[in-house]
């Protein structure tokens, strides 16, 4: 029956609809993360996510910065279950200009395309299960911490990787969860190590002034 269910649930607008809908518009007007994510219910942390990504394709050192500490915030409450996102208000005030929105959809229009082309809604009942949107969360905060380290390079890959939980839990999609799981636990595990290690290097090179 659950199934049957989701073959029958109301069409949702897809992520592209969604992204031009935002970019349609003034484009010096401010959209406010409290505005975006009204009425996106269940979605609603991937359309946060979403957007927490985009400083990290900007291409100066602070755009890791600036997502890393949001996706913290969103995968802590998904790991201690939270149904809704919540955001502190002053952050809650701000967002993206309209311009920014469009400039992203312009730069990565034809991936978005192909990317949406393979994804839909499937395995939804995964992105239900509470052991999964516990993963989910872990998987992000890390990620998040990653980014936040100054590890050259990196941006755009872990970018890349939270775009792809973005679009799981915008699509509704478990396979691409899946996906996500597995490229987000090898970027750890590499990263992790990589970090650790140009952690020691530095405290080293310190030590060796001192």
């Amino acid at each position: 029956m659950p199934m049957a269910a989701e073959r029958h649930a109301p069409h949702e607008p897809g992520t592209r609809v969604l992204l031009d809908a935002l970019a349609t518009g003034d484009p010096d007007e401010v959209l406010s993360l409290r505005a975006l994510l009204a009425g996106l219910d269940r979605r609603a942390f991937g359309m946060l996510l979403f957007i927490a990504t985009l400083p990290a394709f900007i291409p100066i050192p602070l755009g890791g910065a600036i997502s890393g500490p949001l996706v913290i915030l969103i995968g802590a409450q998904l790991l201690v279950g939270r149904h809704q996102p919540w955001l502190p208000g002053f952050i809650a005030r701000r967002g993206p200009h309209r311009r920014a929105l469009a400039a992203f959809e312009r730069r990565f229009a034809p991936w978005l395309s192909r990317l949406e082309a393979l994804v839909r809604p499937r395995l939804a009942g995964l992105l239900a299960n509470r052991a999964a949107t516990m993963l989910t969360g872990l998987v992000l905060m890390l990620l998040g911490l990653l980014l936040s380290l100054p590890i050259p390079l990196t941006n755009y890959l872990f970018g890349a990787l939270l775009l792809l939980f973005a679009l799981a839990l915008l699509e509704r999609d478990g396979v691409l969860m899946i996906i996500a799981w597995v490229a987000g636990i090898i970027a750890i595990a590499v990263f992790g190590v990589l970090s650790g290690n140009l952690a020691a290097m530095t405290l080293r090179w310190f030590s060796s002034w001192t």
